[in-house]
């Protein structure tokens, strides 16, 4: 189990959690006996914030965990904030998990290294070692690992889908290998499958090359991948594009129309790959609408959507699926 250590850090960080969970910009509706969804979102939660998952190129990358009290494994969402793999943090993020937390699920915040402290594909290895601390931490939080669902937005969103996706073979969960049950200190001789339930990506990047050369290149995209003669090739190992095959999870995407910072033809190749190869999938399109910034009544929209695609996929008895190779 992972110790926690307080610092005034992590003392703010459980206040700004309970403040976001406590101050939701939309007022919830309260109940005829006057009953508050916030106030038992709040009694009944327990948060573990800033743990350590991994420590690569000097630096600590975190995660909070906010976990219903008792001893019953519930559906877990892990949450991987965006900004172009360059920017953002997991704290700025908090108020997206809020409609799970309201539907009794587990939140796993995620930060990760950002490209002034590693390039890529350093990003990806991280989220991957944060799948790998959930599976093995899972008992402590009543993780329910048969119902993992990944999502985030724009980076988050192509980092959601290479958690998901990518199979123990593509060699990128190396920085935190496996550990062997029998033999305490050991790795593990071969690197276990960890298989979600589904993958939720709010206009994440499909296409790591698209955005390096042409009509389509991007200044985040081009910092992240950097100088390296070999970014080519690296962009297609980081590309969720290149894991599409059969036995992956279902995957639900939402994108606007009009995005100019991910274009929304990233969405339209990965579902026609994934249609072709037999995947579960659907995506939610936001006519005339860019990069996020919905309105309300869209966001409502989504949620029915999303709730829908999970009680389907997940809540209902669907399985996770390895995806492996």
């Amino acid at each position: 189990m992972t110790r926690l250590t307080r610092t005034p850090r992590s003392a703010a960080i459980v206040a700004a959690i309970t403040a976001a969970v406590l101050l939701a910009a939309t007022p919830v509706p309260a109940q005829q006996d006057g009953d508050s969804v916030t106030v038992d979102i709040m009694s009944r939660y327990r948060v573990a914030p800033n743990i350590t998952y991994l420590v690569a190129d000097g630096y600590e990358s975190k995660l909070d965990v906010m976990a219903p009290r008792g001893e019953t494994a519930v559906p877990t969402l892990i949450y991987i904030h965006g900004g172009g793999w360059v920017g953002g943090t997991k704290e700025s993020n908090v108020l997206r998990t809020l409609p799970y937390l309201e539907m009794g699920w587990a939140v796993v915040n995620v930060e990760y290294r950002l490209g002034r402290n590693a390039l890529a594909p350093g990003a990806v290895e991280d989220c991957r070692c944060a799948l790998r601390w959930v599976y093995e931490n899972a008992e402590d939080y009543n993780i329910d690992t048969n119902r993992i669902v990944v999502t985030g937005a724009s980076a988050g969103g192509h980092l959601s889908l290479t958690t998901g996706m990518l199979p123990a073979s593509a060699g990128l969960d190396r920085l935190c290998p496996g550990r062997d049950a029998s033999r305490p200190g050991w790795a593990a001789a071969d690197e276990y499958e960890m298989p979600v339930a589904a993958i939720v990506n709010w206009f994440g990047i499909t296409d790591v090359g698209d955005l390096l050369d042409g009509v389509n290149a991007k200044s985040y995209a081009v910092a992240w991948m950097g100088s390296r003669s070999d970014r080519m090739e690296l962009a297609k190992r980081v590309s969720p594009m290149t894991y599409v095959r059969g036995g992956l999870p279902p995957i639900l995407t939402i994108h606007g129309d009009v995005d100019n910072i991910v274009p929304y033809q990233h969405a339209l190749d990965l579902h026609a790959k994934l249609d072709e190869a037999g995947v579960a999938n659907k995506i939610h399109t936001v006519p005339g609408k860019g990069h996020g910034n919905f309105s309300p009544d869209e966001q409502q929209e989504i949620f029915r959507v999303i709730r829908a695609f999970l009680n389907q996929h997940v809540t209902a008895g669907g399985a996770a699926s390895t995806g492996a190779e």
